[in-house]
């Protein structure tokens, strides 16, 4: 018999398979890298969104500053108050007409990078109205598109409040006008990430964004009327961010969606990260945040750096 007939595979040099067990082992140890790995790319990903969310912060707290130069020193409000002249609701945007816009629309009407796709002057469009410009869209939260159910939210308790008193038209707004060279340039709050109403209500009750910018039965959807930023105390006669629905449950509240963090913009121009109790603000187990706990420190969003109670809506 040929000698050759007795050597293996490797001794004639031909290649050898892989065996079963071989190969379930080293498909075990590239899933076991891939679990090591996914979690810190994941991680990577979620920084990467939290610079973007905070260099379109800083953005925010230019435009401000430029509407406030051109304006003779004063802060935008969060939204044009309503009168019954419709005439009196409609504004140019800087690419066409907006009725009623919000702080976001003024504000890059006045710094030049405007905020929404398609303006319109018809009432029914007042909410609906797409964001079409980055600076006003969080990484993090990309489909809160429309401009009452926003992404972030503006101090607009302290800043520039243009609903009316006690509802009556043509008497005192709430809050404006506001200097914006007697606020404090230090720590206070110009803008930040915003939930919304679902703030008042347990974390496991919050719903999806309605980027439609329909208001939630419930009010449970984050981000909806986000746009507004209510501080971390209130008063049973203060404004909330949805003015038809008052009350604890239905307050507004940053979002800490940037690893446990708010992206929050100030208006000496810095941007940081906080958690919600770092900004004066009671949070429940639940995740419930407070309205009206004793607790609750304002000093952050007052314009002074004192704790002060917010503008009454209603005597």
């Amino acid at each position: 018999m040929d000698p050759a007939s007795f050597l293996t595979h490797a001794d004639r040099g031909c290649p050898r398979g892989f065996t079963l067990i071989e190969l379930l082992v080293v498909i075990a140890i590239i899933a076991a890298l891939l679990g090591l790995l996914l979690p810190a790319l994941g991680g990577v990903r979620k920084s990467a969104q939290s610079v973007k969310c905070a260099s379109n912060m800083r953005q925010v707290a230019l435009g401000w500053a430029t509407y406030a130069n051109d304006n003779d020193d004063i802060s935008i409000p969060g939204q044009m108050g309503r009168y019954s002249d419709e005439t009196k609701n409609v504004y140019f945007v800087g690419n066409g007409y907006q009725y009623r816009p919000r702080w976001n629309v003024t504000m890059g009407a006045a710094a030049g990078f405007y905020a929404l796709r398609e303006p319109s002057p018809e009432r029914e469009h007042e909410h609906d109205r797409q964001i079409g410009n980055d600076v006003f869209l969080c990484p993090n939260a990309i489909v809160w598109t429309s401009t009452r159910n926003h992404p972030y939210g503006y101090n607009y308790h302290f800043l520039g409040n243009t609903r009316f008193k006690n509802d009556v038209e043509f008497g005192s707004f709430v809050y404006f006008p506001v200097r914006a060279s007697v606020i404090h340039v230090g720590r206070t709050v110009l803008a930040a990430d915003s939930m919304g109403t679902a703030a008042g209500k347990p974390a496991a009750d919050r719903t999806p964004n309605l980027p439609d910018g329909a208001r939630h039965p419930q009010l449970t959807a984050m981000g909806g009327h986000g746009y507004a930023l209510d501080p971390p105390r209130m008063t049973p006669n203060s404004d909330h961010a949805d003015p038809q629905f008052p009350g604890a449950e239905h307050r507004s509240a940053p979002d800490p969606r940037h690893l446990g963090k708010a992206n929050v913009s100030f208006i000496d121009g810095s941007v940081s990260n906080w958690t919600l109790q770092e900004l004066g603000y009671v949070v429940r187990g639940n995740g419930v945040v407070e309205a009206f706990d004793p607790q609750a420190d304002n000093s952050m969003f007052s314009g002074a750096m004192i704790d002060r109670d917010p503008p009454a809506r209603r005597d």
